[in-house]
């Protein structure tokens, strides 16, 4: 029986690009035992995973943030013979960076990864025992899924994302995603609202800092009978997408996250490349925008329409 380790470790929307390739390994080896080294808080998208054994979860930016404690080497520590407590027939980094090269060396089994001139850090390479090339011009979904194509020699099948149906038993609501880690990815709070009152349904402002908090407040004042929940984690967000009515969002990893799930799905991209990063593969999305070109309340309208 094969075992395959994936390291993938952040950020949320680089996680869901994942998982195909993960749906992929699974569906062209029956039986494969697939585990995943992820960052923490990501943690929950990868146990969604149908096909997934074991979530490892990693630190890392929690310990670079406090390296002089005893207790985070002893975390690490811990993480690293968890990592090494079996033997794997592929270890597979379809991040490529350094961090995520570091933590796949510490892997028992053949180690694959991108080559100097595919991967964003070409540093990286040198962990790996098997580089494979892997066009730079192609959406993330599928620069992971053909590394693990090479890595594990098959040829990928229709795209799948995986992921568990979530039941809710909640209502139906339309969710609007305003936050966003970047200033340029954000979609001006105006347009939010007059794409509110065009609906005319309130909408849920999901957030997760203060300020994000803030920004889907202001939002949702403007909007009467629009909920700010309190924070909520993944896994709780995966289940109110699992039943909205409809789901917009920026160039963000929750919006990746509810098209993933299958909900009807809108993506609002001003700074950043659909094309690179944008909603893939999911039947009930589209992609709107790109860099400098916002889409107007008018193309969102129609897009749900």
């Amino acid at each position: 029986m094969a075992r395959i380790l994936f390291v993938k470790t952040s950020s949320l929307g680089d996680v869901v690009h994942n998982c195909p390739a993960v749906s992929d390994a699974a569906h062209a080896i029956p039986g494969a035992e697939i585990d995943w080294v992820v960052e923490e808080p990501f943690a929950p998208v990868a146990a969604m995973h149908s096909r997934v054994r074991r979530v490892i979860p990693v630190a890392v930016r929690r310990w670079r943030t406090a390296l002089w404690n005893p207790a985070v080497w002893r975390e690490m520590r811990e993480v690293r013979r968890a990592i090494a407590a079996e033997r794997y027939d592929a270890v597979i980094d379809t991040q490529s960076l350094l961090k995520s090269a570091l933590i796949t060396s510490w892997a028992r089994g053949p180690r694959h990864g991108l080559d100097r001139s595919s991967a964003r850090e070409p540093l990286a390479a040198l962990f790996y025992g098997t580089r494979h090339s892997v066009p730079r011009g192609l959406h993330a979904v599928e620069r992971n899924r053909r590394l693990a194509a090479a890595a594990l020699s098959y040829a990928p099948a229709a795209l799948d994302y995986g992921l568990k149906k979530i039941s809710s038993g909640g209502e139906a609501a339309t969710v609007f995603l305003t936050m966003t880690s970047r200033a340029d990815k954000l979609w001006p709070e105006e347009r939010w609202i007059e794409l509110g009152r065009a609906l005319g349904v309130p909408p849920v402002l999901p957030w997760g800092s203060e300020e994000e908090r803030q920004r889907a407040a202001r939002i949702a004042s403007a909007l009467p009978g629009s909920r700010v929940p309190p924070r909520m984690a993944l896994d709780q967000l995966g289940a109110i997408f699992a039943s909205a009515q409809a789901v917009v969002g920026v160039d963000t990893g929750l919006t990746h996250l509810a098209a993933a799930l299958g909900a009807r799905t809108v993506g609002i991209y001003c700074g950043s490349d659909p094309a690179l990063t944008g909603i893939y593969g999911a039947a009930r999305a589209l992609n709107l925008g790109g860099p400098g070109r916002p889409p107007g309340v008018a193309e969102v309208l129609k897009a749900l329409a």
